[in-house]
């Protein structure tokens, strides 16, 4: 009887403590609909790292705004090269970069595509129909818990969603609490936190939406999983017990028949 009601007591814990699975549930019945897709761009902040490339249909007229003035040798081969130098190049804390011919900078706070158009409309000044890219190279943010692939993620592009990044990771195993997944941000200097609910299409029109450089994304394992981890930890010590216990009446009952014969 008291394995039973353990029995029981399991079967109706785990019942009550089911996960939902699917993403936006209170969209699962609706046909057809949409939601405001919005512009997004990465603000640049300190200590990141930018890769910055200027072309256009002279690569003598901007081989210059390419590399350092400081290294003659590495332009001069610049200009043999049928491509442009990869250079890039660190925000101050004061949220500057040093720039060829164009001198210092104010960067933190624009966008990436802000500061591109900004670079063409300078440059524009002395070269006719320059093209400016401009990318961040330090853009990571990590992604942990119950997904299938806890990893760190190199971003490759401006606009990446938790979607995206939750996908990278191999998307969340069946044990992850889609209803609370944590964001970390760090932003003016404080840590910032956030519970998004991926059971809700809220989450898609949420600021939070769209990364940033150096996001944290943590997926809280479900209350099956929490219990299948301490279950798991105290086995061994149960099973000793029960190992005890039953040795214990085995020699009771040993006792028990030996005095009866007798």
């Amino acid at each position: 009887m008291l394995l039973g009601a353990v029995l029981i007591g399991m079967v109706s814990s785990c019942s009550s403590s089911k996960t939902v699975l699917p993403y936006f549930t209170d969209i699962s019945t609706v046909a057809e609909g949409s939601f405001p897709s919005g512009s997004y761009s990465p603000e640049i902040k300190p200590d990141d790292e930018l890769l910055i490339t200027v072309t256009s249909l002279s690569q003598e007229a901007t081989a210059i705004y390419n590399l350092p003035l400081s290294n003659p040798a590495l332009q001069t081969e610049m200009f043999k090269a049928s491509t442009p130098y990869q250079q890039t190049y660190m925000v101050d804390s004061n949220g500057d970069i040093n720039f060829p011919v164009l001198g210092e900078i104010h960067v933190a706070g624009k966008t990436v595509d802000g500061l591109r158009k900004e670079l063409t409309d300078m440059i524009s000044r002395d070269v006719e129909d320059p093209h400016v890219n401009v990318a961040l190279v330090n853009f990571r943010v990590v992604v942990a818990g119950e997904v299938k692939t806890p990893r760190s993620i190199a971003v490759d592009r401006n606009r990446y969603s938790i979607l995206d990044a939750l996908s990278d990771a191999g998307d969340l195993t069946e044990y992850g609490e889609r209803s609370n997944v944590l964001l970390v941000r760090e932003e003016n200097g404080e840590r910032k936190f956030i519970h998004l609910d991926l059971n809700s299409s809220e989450t898609l029109t949420s600021p939070y939406f769209f990364l940033k450089q150096n996001d944290y994304i943590y997926v809280e394992p479900n209350k099956v999983r929490q219990a299948n981890s301490k279950y798991n930890q105290n086995n061994s010590f149960k099973l000793t017990v029960i190992s005890t216990v039953v040795s214990a009446a085995s020699v009771i009952a040993s006792l028990v028949i030996a005095l009866t014969v007798k």
